[in-house]
């Protein structure tokens, strides 16, 4: 709901438990007023009346107050925007108006109805727009920037999605999620110290290093489910810029959009425009736990393409052939995979082109006639038969040079004349800006998807941009953004075209998973680990921000061959992997009887289970820093409960998990033991899980009576 004050110079966006406020002052200056705890319009209003910024020497009385900070003026805070023209840099705006819902105006209230407000400014031809909507029911602000020029020929520096305030405090505490290759989504927090803490990506990608999202609390006192949070996610899947400032008077902003640096985003024609990539906030009052059931639900309603469909639980095929496929291991593979209950058959990387090792193929996206005679529809067909869904690997924003496509078009790639050519997994970066290569890439994959009846499509990115350059192109920096609008645009037409089509990201890992990628694909590979001890950090860092629904685990084969050689049991792997999407990534034909029959039962079990872990409400229990660490689920009269054991020493008893999300005055069964158990002695003294020794796991299903 948006309200505006009686003058229309004063806004106030309100979800279910927030609100969101801001005025503009008598120099049109727009100040940041409120976001936090809900407020009725006449408590912003207050605020409004109150005093302004104090002066101090050698300070910026706007700064730290601002809502989008420009460059130019009395301002010394990191700007938000930053255009140049050949005369000057900077902005000097003027206000113009504002529109809520689906009209616009300057002055009266908006219908009760309306979730968006839109407010205009303009400089010299250049027209900003500034959005804020707030969805039904979330209390996620979404923030983007449109910029329209119908002025004369601008450069566009810097423009991000939004600048955040928040409010004073005695301290704040800043938490990210770091990493690398196979590490990724790492949890750290620290004390938030004067100056910038500036996370992002150059790489042209998300990045394994950092995902695009920070959280704050207040006095650093914030617990699972206490105390203030807010969270920012930025929903971009290029290159990327968070800054997080604490300025001089102890006020801290929250900053961040598309691009990492300020040399240049893209240049402006006259009648040209740009929309920034949302910049989505959240406040909550239910500590870091809370914060992360709002981002859930958010993204389960308004971000995730069809999220009231529970994802299959898959096989993949990768680590069990590598490049060494046939279609007849494939078949047998297959049949495996069928018995053990699986619902969607993968074929990995090497199915395509002169694929047998990662020096060829990439860019000749036609089946291999040596390995699969009749093409993928008879492999397709076959996996159809046996009761599963067929899926494919595909990585379309890479080529080898040892391709037809490239030794046809080595123009494609991205690269700078006079310059090698940098090969990362002996790869190239085709430069899908250019229109003749988005062309090539939709006719390949809308025949591929054709001429086989392909369910699901997993889309990899292996490298990251070394070379990015584009000969011939006057404005080369754009290819930044416009790799990532193609990327978009590829999805969003091929989803048209395939509604039946489900997609993965996949980035080496969990090097692209963000909100704008994600509003693209059904889910998203988290990391090439699948050690299932190593998982549970990862795992513990991408809920922070991101839903079950989405996250793919894969069972893997013991010792772990691809990373560490841990041994570990088929129960302690299914359990891990049973925390979000459920896949198997093992050689199945190396399985024992006993062993696809174990799996069978897991596979099982996480069908009754899939509702509510993929749909339900998380709950941390315990985080995975040694010892018992677990994670509740729960949806209506239902909860489910995953607990691992990493080691236990002598004596050491297991301490029981102290539940969360359950009525206390109600009784609730395991269905495992049939015990029943009251709401309130599970809520404050705990449930027992039998757990103990090494690498030990269990999953309780509890129902309400």
């Amino acid at each position: 709901m948006v309200e505006i004050g009686a003058d229309g110079r004063t806004w106030l966006l309100s979800g279910p438990t927030s609100s969101y406020g801001l005025r503009l002052g008598d120099e049109d200056e727009l100040l940041h007023l409120h976001w936090g705890p809900r407020i009725a319009l006449a408590d912003a209003e207050a605020l409004a009346a109150g005093p302004g910024p104090e002066y101090w020497a050698f300070e910026a009385t706007l700064d730290g107050h601002e809502e989008y900070p420009v460059e130019g003026g009395p301002r010394f805070v990191r700007p938000a925007l930053s255009v140049r023209t050949p005369e000057r840099r900077g902005t000097e705006w003027r206000f113009e108006g504002y529109g809520t819902g689906g009209a616009e105006g300057t002055e009266g209230a908006a219908g009760a109805g309306d979730d968006e407000l839109r407010l205009r400014f303009s400089d010299s031809g250049l027209g900003i727009t500034l959005h804020y909507r707030m969805r039904a029911g979330s209390d996620v602000v979404e923030r983007w920037v449109t910029l329209a020029n119908e002025g004369p020929a601008l450069e566009v520096l810097r423009a991000d999605s939004a600048t955040w305030t928040l409010p004073l405090r005695d301290g704040w505490r800043l938490s990210q999620l770091h990493g690398r290759w196979a590490a990724e989504s790492r949890l750290t927090r620290s004390d938030l110290t004067y100056g910038e803490k500036v996370i992002g990506s150059r790489r042209g990608h998300t990045g394994h290093q950092h995902l695009p999202w920070v959280a704050l609390d207040a006095d650093g006192t914030a617990t699972e489910e206490l105390g203030e949070v807010y969270g920012c996610a930025l929903a971009w899947s290029g290159s990327w810029r968070i800054a997080v400032a604490q300025l001089p008077d102890a006020r801290v902003q929250i900053t961040g959009g598309a691009g990492y640096d300020d040399s240049g985003l893209l240049r402006l024609e006259p009648g040209e425009g740009f929309v920034t990539p949302v910049f989505a906030g959240l406040w909550s009052d239910g500590g870091f736990g809370g914060a992360s059931r709002a981002w859930h639900a958010y993204q389960r309603e308004h971000v995730i393409p069809d999220a009231d469909r529970y994802r299959p639980v898959l096989y993949n095929s990768w680590e069990a052939t590598e490049f060494d496929i046939s279609e007849e291991q494939q078949r047998a593979l297959a049949r495996r995979a069928a018995e053990a209950g699986i619902e969607l058959f993968v074929v990995d990387d090497g199915w395509f082109g002169a694929r047998t090792s990662d020096r060829a193929g990439l860019g000749d996206w036609t089946p291999n006639r040596d390995r699969f005679p009749g093409g993928l529809k008879p492999l397709a067909d076959h996996v159809h038969g046996l009761g599963m869904q067929f899926g494919i690997w595909v990585e379309p924003e890479m080529v080898n040079q040892d391709s037809d496509l490239y030794r046809a078009h080595p123009d494609w790639v991205q690269f700078q004349p006079g310059r090698r050519r940098t090969e990362l997994r002996n790869q190239l970066v085709l430069n899908l800006a250019r229109e003749d290569v988005q062309e090539y890439l939709w006719e390949r994959l809308d025949t591929l998807l054709s001429g086989a009846p392909v369910d699901y499509v997993k889309w990899d990115f292996n490298r990251a941009f070394t070379d990015a350059g584009w000969p011939g192109e006057a404005y080369p920096q754009r290819l930044w953004v416009d790799h990532v609008h193609a990327l978009y645009r590829l999805l969003d037409r091929l989803r048209a075209a395939h509604p039946g089509v489900a997609f993965e990201s996949c980035s080496g890992g969990g090097g692209r998973i963000d909100l704008g990628i994600m509003s693209r694909t059904d889910q998203v590979w988290t990391s090439d680990n699948t050690d299932p001890l190593d998982r549970l950090a990862i795992q513990h860092g991408y809920s922070q921000v991101h839903p079950a629904r989405a996250m793919a685990a894969w069972v893997t084969d013991s010792p772990n061959t691809q990373l560490n050689g841990r041994v570990s049991s088929l129960r302690f792997r299914f359990v891990s992997a049973m925390a979000g999407v459920l896949g198997v990534g093992g050689d199945l034909t190396r399985w024992s009887g006993e062993e696809l029959a174990e799996a069978r039962t897991w596979v099982e079990l996480y069908k009754e289970i899939r509702p509510v872990v993929q749909g339900g409400d998380l709950y941390r229990l315990r985080a995975p820093e040694g010892g018992l660490s677990a994670v509740q689920y729960v949806r209506g009269d239902e909860a489910v409960v995953l607990a691992w054991l990493q080691a236990q020493h002598h004596g050491e008893p297991v301490p029981p998990l102290r539940l969360r999300g359950l009525d206390p005055t109600a009784s609730y069964e395991c269905l495992e033991t049939r015990e029943v158990h009251r709401g309130a002695v599970l809520l404050h003294h705990g449930l027992r899980t039998g757990l103990r020794g090494d690498l030990d796991a269990t999953v309780v299903r509890l129902r309400r009576k």
